[in-house]
């Protein structure tokens, strides 16, 4: 019996922090897409706490790991930008909030540009067929107006890419004023439930052409 690979590459989320063991949106999302593909489906999940999307794209040009498990893989998750948001919002003082915000989001943008591209390059020469699923961002910060505004405009970006295999999940609007419902003790990561409200959002995508 063929098994049907899924990398699952990104940040804290793909690491599933904030939950317990096997309630992250991986594992949840794995199992989802084994039930509806009907076949087994491995995964390796090569998500790093605190990853940035600089730090993503590097792994992705660098990492003979990162790079042969994404050549082989028919099920891609990525989940990369809320650091760079964690890490504007982190420095800026009220003074400079909105140039920090431009200036991060610019280089998010660009990261995720080049994720793609060599996420392209990996699969050029690929037979099989395969999806590549982005997760959107939700706002850990609510109450900061120009983090609402950051987030809106970079799943703005990730939404513009376009390919029949590409998709996004957009959760933001179903963790939006449920944040206390959805996010972990640390009110930045999601809990089981708001992982399983991830892992649904990617489900309904679709696997086409895998299923």
């Amino acid at each position: 019996m063929m098994a049907v690979p899924y990398t699952a590459v990104g940040d804290s989320l793909t690491v599933g922090f904030g939950a317990m063991p096997g309630n992250g949106f991986v594992p949840v999302y794995r199992g989802m897409a084994e039930r509806r593909i009907g076949e087994f489906v491995s995964y390796e999940n090569l998500g790093i706490n605190g990853l940035t999307s600089s730090e993503l794209y590097a792994n992705m040009k660098r990492s003979p790991r990162f790079r042969n498990s994404l050549k082989e893989a028919h099920i891609i998750t990525i989940s990369i930008g809320g650091n760079d948001l964690i890490r504007a919002a982190k420095s800026a003082s009220p003074q400079n909030i909105t140039q920090n915000f431009n200036k991060a989001l610019t280089e998010c943008q660009s990261n995720f540009s080049g994720i793609m591209q060599t996420l392209g390059q990996l699969k050029s020469g690929s037979r099989s067929s395969y999806i590549v699923r982005a997760v959107g961002l939700y706002n850990p910060y609510p109450q900061v107006e120009a983090a609402t505004l950051w987030v809106q405009q970079f799943n703005r970006y990730i939404n513009g890419y376009w390919g029949g295999n590409y998709a996004v999940a957009n959760i933001f609007s179903s963790f939006q004023g449920r944040e206390h419902e959805l996010l972990s003790f640390d009110h930045l990561h999601p809990n089981g439930r708001g992982y399983k409200v991830i892992a649904e959002h990617l489900h309904r995508l679709g696997y086409y052409p895998l299923a």
